[in-house]
Parts: structure tokens; C-alpha cells; sequence
């Protein structure tokens, strides 16, 4: 490819901090399935990079937490691993790093706005992760994406404020009551077995703090916990 990058692509380039020795693998990660029904001659969409990178993702990712917590088991590694690769949080990283203005989608998918869309900004940073991996080597891949995180224990703290409301509530209580002091307890169940609706209440050392529903119990403990923080919340104000 000899054409220069359209200034999007060399600004997140920039801010990889990685120049492209193959562009085309670039472009390819950028470009949706749907650019090709209006440039079927144009290059692949990025849906096999997308399958690589979500691979390499993972690794760098298993590394890093693997190193920063020597004392988690295998399940609470697998939990904040999956809560830096949760689909929410990687369009939040597409963002970042201009992923959105990159995005390479066919006419009828820009009209309806497939450039703000979750998915494409998903799809397309996982395939930016597959092409940075095939570019270079997994030494240089996992250097941009970590400069893409920052401080990952950071970035956990605040994930896991937002995903984990249950472990918010633990750290709250267990300095004073220590790591059993907390129990959930299911007080309702309502509906068809097809549309469940679940009422918890949580409680602290047999004091109620809060209740809430879900179509789930783990929603429902998930919503108490919530509640629970509120009302902690509340008594310290």
C-alpha cells in the first residue's frame, strides 16, 4: 500500500505508538463486513482478525493479572480478566484510541449510525489487537495494548465498582465484621417459570439492609447489594 493513511488511522497509529509495516492489516481491522457489499473488490472485513485478536487479547491479558496477583486463585483471575475484555469496557477503549472515527462500514450501515454501534467497536478492537500481533511479534502487541490500558488495576477498580456491586458491599462491611458477616437470603419468588422475577434481601449479621429484584438471583443479590450500599451510604452522610 502506498497511499498515505487517512488521518484517523495515523492518529490511532500515533497512539499506539506502532507504525505499520503491513497497512493493510490496519485497514483490514477496521473494515466491517458491511463495506464490502459496496466495495466487493476491496480488501477482507475484519471478522478473522477480530477472532485472532480476541485470542491474543486474552494471553496479554492473563500475563498481566497473572503477575499483579500472585495471591488470587484461578476464579477470581478469570473474573477480572473477564471484566477488562467485557464488551462494554472494550468500546470504551475503542473510544479511546479513535476507533470509532476509523471504522471503515457501507453506506447503509453509516446512515444508521453503525459507527456509534457497540459491536463494530467491539469487533474492531479486538481485530486491531489481531493485526498489531500479526504486524510485529506478541512482545510489541502486548507493549501497545497495555499502553492502551494504562494502570490495569486502575482500570480494575473501576470496572469492578461498576460490574461488582456484592464485592463493593464486602469490602464495605469486612474491615469492622469481618468475611462472613454477609448473607443473602431469597424472600420472593414470582412468575412463570419463563419469566422468573426473584426478591433477595441482604443481610449484615442478621440486621436487613436492602432488597432487590432481578430475573436472576444473582441479579436480585446483585440489586440488594446496591441497595445496601445506598443505605450504608446514607448512615455515613
Amino acid at each position: 500500500m502506498d497511499e498515505p493513511l487517512p488521518p484517523p488511522l495515523a492518529a490511532l497509529q500515533r497512539h499506539l505508538r506502532h507504525s505499520f509495516g503491513q497497512p493493510e492489516l490496519l485497514l483490514r481491522a477496521v473494515t466491517h463486513p458491511s463495506y464490502l457489499q459496496d466495495h466487493p473488490d476491496g480488501t477482507e472485513s475484519n471478522q478473522r482478525l477480530e477472532f485472532l485478536g480476541d485470542a491474543v487479547l486474552q494471553l496479554i491479558l492473563t500475563e498481566r493479572l497473572f503477575a499483579l496477583y500472585p495471591e488470587d486463585r484461578e476464579g477470581g483471575l478469570t473474573t477480572r480478566r473477564a471484566a477488562l475484555t467485557r464488551g462494554a469496557f472494550l468500546v470504551q477503549l475503542a473510544r479511546e484510541v479513535g476507533l470509532d472515527a476509523c471504522l471503515r462500514l457501507g453506506a447503509s450501515e453509516e446512515a444508521s449510525g453503525g459507527r456509534e454501534k457497540a459491536s463494530a467497536l467491539e469487533d474492531a478492537f479486538e481485530a486491531l489487537v489481531g493485526a498489531l500481533y500479526l504486524d510485529s511479534d506478541l512482545a510489541t502487541a502486548r507493549g501497545a495494548v497495555l499502553g492502551v490500558y494504562g494502570d490495569v488495576t486502575a482500570r480494575l477498580a473501576a470496572v469492578e465498582g461498576e460490574e461488582n456491586p456484592k464485592g463493593r458491599l464486602q469490602e464495605r462491611v469486612q474491615p469492622t465484621h469481618g468475611n462472613h458477616a454477609l448473607r443473602y437470603e431469597v424472600v420472593a419468588i414470582e412468575g412463570a417459570d419463563h419469566a422468573r422475577s426473584f426478591e433477595v434481601e441482604v443481610f449484615l449479621l442478621e440486621r436487613p439492609l436492602g432488597r432487590g429484584r432481578g430475573t436472576s438471583k444473582k441479579l436480585a443479590e446483585e440489586a440488594a447489594a446496591r441497595a445496601a450500599l445506598g443505605a450504608l451510604g446514607q448512615e455515613l452522610a
